[in-house]
């Protein structure tokens, strides 16, 4: 659309309507609509002066901060894409991206100097425009952080000396722009680059704020990250967009996150599966009040049925969702029916029509698996500099995730594998994730991720990655007897490997690519 308006305006009429409402608590700090559009105005003046325009890509290594957020709203008013990178990666898979993207400006936290050093001649990052920002992470407390190299220039002291008044871009942001790229995890290949426009990200947070029934008197409890779309685009975004006000910290601490939920009376709480197993090991939510939350979103991985009830029993009714990188927040269970449809990952949302299709592309009725397939205006408008994958993914204007699963007669979608991981086994398919779902209710086995490989008699055969849980030990007999009478013996790994850990993406998905290599070199 060529409607003159961007997700710039969020923190602008934020600032104009309410300006001293809490928009955000970082790190117990609170921060004002008009501070946090100020610190954005800033930002923004900064970014002229470095030459910064629309259309140019603007990169950040950062933890979750307010100068994340300072970042991402300059940048939508600007016109200039943001590309915000995963700061667990290693320096080659950091330069790959800011490569791919053609990043013009990196703004890097003291934590990861060290990586962006090894990489920054090798870099299409302009001299100039290597940022260092001072970090306040708790984790780095007590350690001597390295100060601002001669090479780049200090964010504190370069932004706070700009005027915060309003910018006025030099050519017109309009729906349709480019909003940020943001990268797949890189399960399988390279990761691509998702590119995300202004309008694709409103109608995310109207249907977010559907999903959730959110008001501006809300307080959101969250610890995603903000370099991914779900704590970008699921959380943050929306719910600055609602006048909520985000608690937010540097980095995920389960005793902390479970004790913010009291501390600041929260009433929304988002977090990852893994997240909330780690939350319930504290023991701290048997020790706090959490009488305040009305809404728990959850998911971003299988979430077997005891996790559903260890948190029902606290008085949380965790509402499962689904969504990718390509588009984000598809569907999420109704509250209602969370134990009538447990394993589901739900309906569409109000802005996203989805429906199963076979390998022709042809819609399939209720029961029968097939892929994935959406359309609306909040799926992704392509891949960054790669027509081919973009014109394989989005056909005819339809979204293909990838992922195989069937629909009931409700309307109610249930997810069975992804398409790559589907192997054949004798003639059959086999879904490993049927019997990663049922071993993952073995009281001895923390993680299990499931793999098929060629085999000379059977085609592919199944071998299991099994991380046990601390202090227990586990045999393979035992696994084969508990998987017997519960799915057919056809689909049964032939052995399994016991790690310490799971190779897993900043989403706590296990990257299934990185075990198939890793059987390939024993």
């Amino acid at each position: 659309m060529s409607v003159e308006w961007s997700i710039g305006y969020i923190p602008y009429k934020s600032a104009q309507i309410c300006p001293d409402r809490t928009a955000i608590i970082y790190e117990d700090r609170l921060v004002t609509c008009r501070e946090l559009n100020e610190g954005v105005n800033r930002c923004a003046h900064f970014m002229i002066k470095k030459g910064i325009k629309k259309g140019d890509r603007v990169a950040v290594v950062l933890l979750n901060c307010v100068e994340f957020l300072q970042i991402y709203f300059a940048c939508a008013k600007l016109g200039a894409v943001f590309v915000p990178l995963n700061w667990r990666l290693a320096g080659p898979e950091l330069e790959y991206q800011l490569n791919d993207s053609g990043s013009c400006m990196l703004i890097f936290h003291d934590t990861f100097l060290g990586s962006v050093d090894l990489i920054r001649s090798s870099l299409k990052v302009q001299q100039d425009k290597f940022i260092y920002l001072k970090s306040d992470n708790k984790l780095s407390q007590g350690m001597k952080m390295p100060g601002c190299p001669e090479w780049a220039g200090d964010y504190s002291e370069q932004v706070e000396e700009n005027p915060c008044h309003e910018v006025i871009p030099d050519c017109p942001v309009v729906l349709d722009d480019p909003l940020a790229i943001v990268y797949t995890s890189g399960v399988t290949g390279n990761p691509k680059g998702a590119v995300v426009s202004h309008l694709q990200t409103f109608f995310k947070n109207f249907q977010v704020g559907i999903y959730i029934d959110g008001h501006a008197d809300d307080v959101v409890i969250a610890q995603m990250p903000l370099f991914h779309s779900g704590g970008l685009f699921i959380v943050a975004t929306p719910a600055l967009n609602m006048g909520m006000t985000l608690v937010m910290r540097s980095g995920f601490d389960a005793n902390e996150f479970a004790e913010d939920i009291q501390r600041y009376r929260g009433t929304i709480v988002f977090a990852l599966t893994t997240m909330w197993r780690m939350i319930l090991d504290t023991g701290r939510l048997d020790q706090i009040d959490v009488s305040s939350v009305r809404c728990v979103v959850g998911g971003g991985e299988r979430t077997p049925a005891s996790l559903f009830e260890e948190l029902a029993k606290r008085g949380l009714y965790m509402q499962q969702g689904f969504g990718q990188t390509e588009n984000s927040a598809m569907m999420l269970v109704p509250r209602d029916d969370i134990q009538r449809k447990m394993g589901s990952i739900g309906k569409p949302g109000f802005f996203t029509e989805i429906w199963i299709a076979d390998e022709h592309g042809n819609r399939l009725p209720p029961g029968e698996i097939g892929e994935i397939v959406a359309k609306g205006p909040t799926v992704m408008s392509g891949y960054w500099n790669l027509p081919d994958d973009t014109a394989e993914t989005i056909n005819n204007g339809f979204l293909h995730t990838g992922d195989l699963g069937f629909m009931d007669e409700e309307g109610y979608f249930y997810i069975v594998d992804r398409v790559k991981d589907m192997y054949r086994s004798g003639g059959e398919n086999v879904y490993p994730a049927e019997m990663e779902k049922i071993l993952a209710t073995h009281p001895k086995i923390s993680q299990i991720a499931i793999i098929g490989i060629p085999d000379e008699k059977w085609g592919e055969v199944g071998i299991g990655f099994v991380v046990p849980r601390q202090d227990e030990n586990i045999t393979e007999i035992e696994i084969s007897e508990f998987l017997k009478g519960k799915i057919a013996r056809y689909k049964h790994p032939v052995r399994y490997q016991f790690v310490r850990e799971l190779p897993l993406t900043a989403t706590m998905k296990v990257k299934k690519s990185e075990l198939k290599e890793r059987y390939s070199r024993m």
